[in-house]
């Protein structure tokens, strides 16, 4: 008797798109005036060697930071581009799964998001193809679940095979979110809870109002390729490309 082995792994590609967001405090059709304080003196003045922005008269101004903050007070220190960084991470192996029929492999990735913004960010998803991962001609179909929001436990039929995700983490959009029973309810993040399926439509993940200096948010992606019982899944090297995006608001 010959017996063979259905591998399959996932490879997470990584595209980063940052914005840069700069507001402004007052604007018309001929300026914009991003920031302004309240003082006594101040101004511009250069020469052959050097050029000196200054401002008097400010109380309280300058840099201080602590564990759980950072503050940049007066009209100079606070004159700083808004920036966003998004952690880069290696390919992901699901691993094998053995025999044709039946079986699962999972996996994760831990995203970290770390803004200045004091408007946030968000976090999106996409597939690069539908279905998501394929294999040549054979793949597994991208999750769907059974209503309109993401369903509690991860569901597969005997007769198919299906490919999908479940996001954690303290920014998570309220979609994902559950009240121990269904999903887009509650205030609760459950372990392994709440699965959706990848699409080559973005799809939010995780949503912040606010900056989150100094030690960022993260945001914990789990993977789940799972075959049913009864259903005969082609032999092959089974790859999904995803595109994770920060952008600042």
């Amino acid at each position: 008797m010959t017996h063979r082995h259905f591998h399959s792994f996932i490879m997470i590609l990584l595209t980063f798109v940052p914005i840069y967001a700069i507001g402004q405090v007052m604007q018309s059709t001929v300026y914009k005036i991003e920031s302004d304080s309240i003082n006594f003196g101040g101004g511009n003045s250069s020469s052959t060697s050097y050029s000196l922005e200054d401002t008097l008269g400010e109380i309280a101004s300058g840099y201080s930071s602590s564990s759980s903050y950072v503050m940049n007070a007066g009209y100079q220190h606070m004159n700083e581009s808004t920036y966003i960084t998004l952690s880069a991470l290696s390919d992901l192996n699901l691993g094998t799964i053995g025999g044709f029929v039946g079986g699962v492999a999972t996996g994760t990735h831990s995203w970290v998001v770390t803004t200045n913004n004091p408007e946030g960010y968000t976090l999106t998803a996409k597939a690069s193809t539908a279905p998501a991962l394929t294999s040549g001609a054979a793949s597994f179909g991208d999750y769907v679940p059974a209503g309109p929001d993401p369903d509690l436990n991860f569901t597969v039929s005997a007769t198919s095979s299906k490919f999908g995700f479940s996001p954690e983490g303290v920014d998570v959009v309220q979609r994902f979110k559950d009240n121990g029973s269904s999903c887009n309810a509650g205030t609760s993040n459950t372990t392994d809870a709440c699965w959706d399926g990848f699409s080559t439509t973005t799809k939010s993940v995780s949503l912040r109002n606010s900056s989150n200096l100094p030690s960022g948010s993260t945001t914990t992606i789990k993977y789940r390729a799972e075959i049913g019982a009864s259903y005969f899944q082609d032999a092959g090297d089974y790859s999904a490309i995803i595109t994770i995006t920060a952008l600042a608001l």
